[in-house]
């Protein structure tokens, strides 16, 4: 595993912005990163990422299945109690789900260190699935990089095919919900909408904000249609406190994606439960609920996560040398502990310590692609750049 320095393409801010990706710069700096990419081994990707992604992702949904079954997980996450009855029964169902992403530690040798799982509509995602793909096809054509390298990146169509198995109704639309004032959110469902329309769904977009109530206690859209089957780019636990948020269970509540058992895997209380599960496992890092006795046995570094938290927020190292803390709104609800695991650091051409996350992507089930983060700290946050990998 390496960072490479690449030329960059010289029009690819025309291409982006003309492909929808406006937010390619974020607060006057750049988000994603054409000047480099990281290379790895097509035996990096497939033993120590895209196996282990696999074998993680059905551990997680074991955990899921221990929740449906067993209070104390649920009531360990802080989940409300009044959500612990839909969470059972969407998995009682088997509700569909469609995408999350893990958060890797991996410096090129295994095995990869499971940071976390953004189980509930992750971003980066039409960078990861898309953006760099065409870069990597782009960059080839122009002899930027060697005509023979790949990626590993089946995001796209595997997002296809996840989208067609939602629905069984040729007739359905399907709502792709976001916030109104992130470029970002809506840069993704955007893109969403042309994998639906791939797909064979009719789709359509709605703000969070827009979304209403009729009378008979179903959500609708602007045109007072009926939302029978909504996909929301917004997290579970600010879902449900909305104004509609009592008419997303029940027999007149739309299918909603991420189905309402997502909301265990959205959640770092995952974290210990998967200890606990499988202790020992060589992709998890010991991790204990904050208080619980165990936490004696963390080492002396390790890190401290709110149960909520999203994009690195309020994520603290705990170091004897010296605290590393963000900011956020996230804590209230509980922290966990975990090991530390720290990031590899790869040395940039201008000095620059670039901290690299391996973003593992799982698709309708399927560990099918990944996408790299980097920062000038060890923690990833939402302003942390992206940059393309290859296969060589």
């Amino acid at each position: 595993m390496e960072r490479l320095s690449i030329p960059p393409r010289d029009d690819w801010r025309e291409t982006a912005e003309g492909l929808g990706f406006t937010f390619h710069t974020q607060y006057d700096k750049p988000y994603w990163v054409e000047d480099a990419a990281y290379a790895f081994t097509l035996d990096q990707i497939e033993r120590d990422l895209e196996a282990p992604t696999a074998e993680l992702w059905r551990m997680c949904l074991a955990v899921v299945d221990r929740a449906a079954r067993d209070a104390e997980v649920l009531a360990s996450m802080a989940i409300p109690k009044a959500w612990w009855g839909e969470v059972r029964a969407s998995w009682l169902r088997r509700d569909r789900d469609l995408y999350a992403r893990f958060d890797l530690s991996y410096d090129g040798h295994g095995p990869a260190k499971m940071l976390a799982l953004n189980g509930d509509g992750p971003t980066g995602l039409y960078e990861s699935a898309f953006f760099q793909w065409l870069w990597l096809e782009e960059a080839k054509e122009r002899g930027l990089i060697p005509r023979g390298a790949g990626q590993f990146n089946r995001l796209q169509q595997a997002l296809i095919d996840g989208i067609a198995g939602l629905s069984d109704d040729d007739g359905l639309i399907l709502h792709l919900a976001s916030s109104r004032d992130s470029d970002e959110d809506m840069g993704t469902v955007l893109y969403l909408r042309d994998c639906a329309h791939q797909a064979g769904l009719a789709a359509e977009i709605i703000a969070i904000e827009d979304i209403g109530v009729d009378a008979a206690g179903r959500l609708t859209d602007l045109q007072d249609r009926v939302i029978e089957s909504l996909f929301k780019l917004y997290p579970w636990e600010f879902l449900i406190t909305e104004t509609y948020g009592a008419h997303l269970k029940g027999p007149r509540a739309p299918r909603l994606i991420e189905p309402a058992w997502k909301l265990v895997l959205s959640n770092k209380g995952l974290l210990p439960w998967l200890w606990r599960l499988f202790p020992g496992h060589p992709n998890l890092l010991p991790a204990f609920f904050d208080g619980d006795p165990g936490t004696t046995a963390l080492a002396p570094c390790h890190v401290r996560k709110p149960l909520y938290s999203r994009e690195g927020a309020n994520v603290e190292i705990i170091d004897p040398a010296g605290r590393v803390k963000t900011d956020g709104p996230y804590g209230v609800e509980g922290y966990v502990l975990q090991n530390l695991a720290p990031l590899p650091v790869f040395t940039g051409d201008d000095g620059t310590a670039n901290h690299a996350m391996v973003g593992s992507w799982v698709m309708a089930g399927r560990a099918c692609g990944i996408g790299m983060r980097e920062d000038d700290g060890p923690i990833t946050v939402n302003t942390s750049r992206f940059v393309p990998h290859l296969i060589r």
